[in-house]
């Protein structure tokens, strides 16, 4: 009886605390460098719509996330200094959309962490469905022309610097050359 106990508490504090994770391997990326944005539209909380249509000609920051998740919990405040430091910018739109988890959770989870990207609460996975099979977070840089640049999850997550290096660079360069001036220089392509 006593390990009956043990075992339950320690296979439901396992649960807990690990991290939101499909059992899948690696390069489950249905969107990777080079590729178009999938046809998508998500309302966000703070009213906007961001959808493939809507981010032509802007540099684009897509989180894909799950609050219960320590790696997101981790990629969050790096992806919120990064709004703060283009929110003004007409060029770039950053944003967040969750993986199964709905309204209240995330708000509350922003509201207790002072975050203020625009997010939109997806409680199924239709829209992350588009861009990956598996794993969160999940970060995607696209290009004004709406060519992704790059694509991060969660072994490594993406750094500050890395994210701003390939915004800055997407800004100045068309994605897709950008792509393929790194493959052709055989560099990574930041598809981790």
């Amino acid at each position: 009886m006593k390990w009956n106990r043990i075992f339950w508490f320690f296979f439901l504090g396992y649960l807990c605390f690990s991290c939101i994770r499909d059992e899948v391997p690696a390069g489950t990326n249905i969107v990777g460098p080079g590729d178009g944005l999938p046809d998508f539209s998500v309302v966000l909380s703070d009213g906007s719509v961001v959808s493939r249509e809507s981010l032509k000609g802007k540099v684009a920051v897509l989180v894909f996330f799950h609050t219960g998740c320590p790696d997101c919990q981790e990629e969050l405040p790096v992806i919120q200094r990064l709004y703060e430091e283009y929110a003004s910018s007409s060029e770039v739109c950053i944003c967040a959309i969750s993986r199964e988890e709905g309204e209240a959770e995330v708000a509350s989870y922003w509201q207790a962490h002072a975050l203020t990207i625009p997010y939109s609460a997806q409680e199924d996975r239709r829209v992350y469905a588009l861009f990956s099979t598996g794993g969160v977070p999940k970060v995607y840089v696209c290009g004004p022309d709406g060519k992704v640049v790059s694509v991060y999850s969660d072994n490594p997550i993406a750094t500050y610097s890395k994210l701003k290096e390939d915004v800055e660079n997407a800004r100045i360069f068309s994605s897709y050359l950008f792509a393929e001036q790194m493959v052709s220089l055989n560099l990574p392509t930041r598809n981790y």
